[in-house]
């Protein structure tokens, strides 16, 4: 009977070892949401814009869990190259604000804004939120001698949070040596800038061509950074 006992305990113990962290679902409806948010997150980043064309102020947030996590995150492929990292989750979240001053989640996206140890050397990739036009915009930026930018731009269209531009810089922090790409999915263009991002007007090379790929990322669908090979060798 001991024996069995042991057996049964560490059955118990390997499961709950295996358990993946579950991320809450966001309350649906809400007119405080900052006041809602589930236990053991914070805001750490936000911004209010209209969003879909209605003149109301509605709301972006960028939740962080309070501890570290196992999380298996995505390099590349997501669906063949994941490696477990110890970080904190976080959440975006965009609600729709109505004429009553309530607040409708319009997407939860659990998996696209990259973790505080992402970034490298140069600390959390995190650079901000913006909001123009009616279009919103995510940045981050990280690395270590070679650095990286990256900068998404969606816009909701047709019930949809379309990816419509993006902007991937990578660079030499003391060489200067880069290559800019800059992705236009609404009028398909791929822009490439080759030289030194201190001479960014003088003497680069760029090259414009037809961007041909299949369906446009949404947040509904984009896991994380760098996981949308957009056209060979080239990953958004």
């Amino acid at each position: 009977m001991r024996w069995l006992i042991f057996f049964m305990l560490l059955s118990v113990a390997n499961f709950s070892f295996a358990q993946k962290f579950n991320f809450p679902r966001l309350i649906t409806q809400t007119t405080k949401p900052i006041q809602s948010i589930p236990k053991n997150w914070k805001v750490i980043d936000s911004v209010q814009g209209d969003l879909n064309k209605d003149n109301q102020k509605d709301l972006v947030l960028i939740l962080e869990h309070n501890t570290a996590v196992n999380e298996d995150r995505a390099y590349g492929n997501y669906e063949i190259e994941l490696i477990t990292e110890t970080q904190k989750p976080r959440i975006l979240a965009i609600y729709f604000k109505d004429t009553n001053n309530r607040y409708r989640l319009a997407v939860q996206n659990n998996d696209f804004v990259l973790r505080s140890e992402e970034g490298g050397k140069m600390g959390d990739p995190l650079k901000g939120l913006r909001i123009d036009s009616g279009k919103l915009t995510l940045s981050f930026e990280g690395g270590n001698d070679w650095r990286w930018k990256l900068n998404y731009e969606f816009e909701y269209l047709q019930k949809q949070w379309n990816l419509v531009t993006a902007n991937n810089v990578y660079y030499h922090k003391d060489s200067g040596e880069m290559v800019d790409k800059q992705y236009d999915f609404v009028d398909r263009t791929i822009k490439t800038v080759v030289g030194s991002i201190f001479k960014r007007n003088i003497a680069n090379d760029t090259d414009e061509d037809i961007l041909v790929f299949g369906s446009t990322r949404t947040l509904n669908d984009f896991k994380k950074p760098w996981t949308w090979e957009v056209t060979k060798d080239n990953y958004l």
